[in-house]
This record gives structure tokens, sequence and C-alpha cells, in this order.
């Protein structure tokens, strides 16, 4: 920056009080800045809920009741229907891809889609699953291993906050792309060797469901035991 130091502007130099505010407010270590200035750089960093990327969660949130009525429609056998209800699903999975990266991409994170899109995530994949389990295309064990896994790792990630964020891994991304694979093969009326296929592709599924699960379990310990011992640390710093 090229403004006049602070303590030129409030000592011999005549210039007035808003001009000193203002050349103040423009350095990087300047002065305390005008009244106000913090709220309305707050307004100016802080995205508009209405953003693309918080649009897109919208959409798959509103595509949940949409897909449950599709699935259903004409007794839920109907091979129309289940293909236009595989299409609301996978619309549901491609947004899920491109609405986080949007906004860690643009800076369009805001405490909506903090909230908003992990439920989106669980909604659309849990109705999926209820769904199919309920019209006897799915082993209800197998909607229970999936969804309890990612409700128990959802809370475990709210109990260690205030250690740290476990982030997501490899094998975490994978075990979500073949699931959506999955679920989407099953949603479709596939005959033949397609019905064989989908049916490992779920088994890979549920596998990497239950091992993720157990990474971040360890994940979860080794966080909480780091951060139980630096905070042990900083008490002992500042004792001594």
């Amino acid at each position: 920056m090229t403004g006049v130091p602070a303590s030129a502007a409030n000592g011999s130099s005549k210039t007035g009080p808003s001009q000193a505010d203002a050349i103040s407010s423009e350095e990087e270590g300047g002065t305390k800045p005008p009244r106000g200035a913090k709220i309305a750089a707050a307004a100016v960093n802080q995205a508009s809920v209405w953003n693309i990327a918080n649009l897109l969660t919208m959409l798959r949130l509103l595509l949940v009741p949409a897909f449950v009525m599709l699935m259903l429609a004409d007794g839920g056998y109907d091979p129309a229907w289940r293909s236009v209800a595989w299409a609301a699903f996978a619309v549901a999975m491609i947004t899920d891809l491109f609405d986080g990266h949007l906004a860690r991409a643009y800076n369009l994170v805001t405490d909506f889609g903090k909230i908003a899109d992990p439920i989106a995530d669980k909604a659309i994949m849990g109705a999926a699953l209820i769904c199919l389990s309920g019209l006897g295309d799915l082993p209800w064990w197998v909607t229970i291993v999936i969804l309890g896994r990612e409700l128990g790792i959802t809370l475990l990630r709210f109990l260690v906050i205030r250690y740290g964020v476990i982030p997501a891994s490899r094998g975490g991304k994978l075990k979500t792309l073949t699931q959506g694979v999955a679920v989407g093969m099953y949603i479709l009326a596939l005959t033949g060797w397609l019905a064989t296929l989908r049916f490992w592709v779920m088994g890979v599924a549920v596998v990497l469901t239950v091992a993720t699960g157990f990474d971040y379990v360890r994940q979860a310990i080794v966080l909480r035991r780091q951060g139980i011992a630096e905070r042990k640390a900083a008490l002992e710093e500042a004792e001594a």
C-alpha cells in the first residue's frame, strides 16, 4: 500500500478526520478502522446463500421426494418409471460432485451449505436404498449396513470436531462412487449378466463402506488423542 502512515495522519498533518479514517483503513497495519468497517467487510466476504453451489444442493434436496414418487410409481416395478427414477438419481449424484467443488473453488462456502450438503447426500442415498429394500430388490441388511455407517461416521465427525476435521479419504471417495454406481444399477430394471454384475458391484460397495468406516474411526481416535495432548502441552506451557 502507498497510504500515509497513521502517525502522520494523526500528528501535525491537517488532514481532516474523514480523510484520516479513509487513509488508515487502506493501510494493512494501520490503526482502528472506521466505524462499521468490520461489518461491511464481513458482509462482502460472506458468500450469498443463493449461490450456484447452494442451488445445486437445494435441487438435490428437491429431487429426493420426486425420486421416491418415480421409484414407487405403478407399484415400483415398471421399467419406464424406474428409468426416469434412475435419471433423477443420476442428476442428484452428479450435482453432488459439483456443488462442493464449486463452493471451495469460488469461495462460496456458507453455513447453509455446510449443513444442507451432507443432509442432501444422505437423503438421496437413503431414499434409494430404502425404496429398493422395500420393493424386495435389495436385502435389508445391505441398507442397514450402509445407512448405519453413514449416520455413525457423520455423528463421529461432530463428536471430534473440537479437535479437528476428519478429511475425506480416497477410500471414502471411492466408496461414494461405488455406492452410487451400484445403487444406480439396482434402480434400473436390469436382467441377465448385468443383473449379476450389479450384485458384485454392490458387494464391493459394502466392503468399501465397512472398511472406510473403520478407517474413519481410527482417524477419529488419533485426532482426539493428538488434540488432548496438544491442549495438555499448552496448559503446561501456560503454567510454566
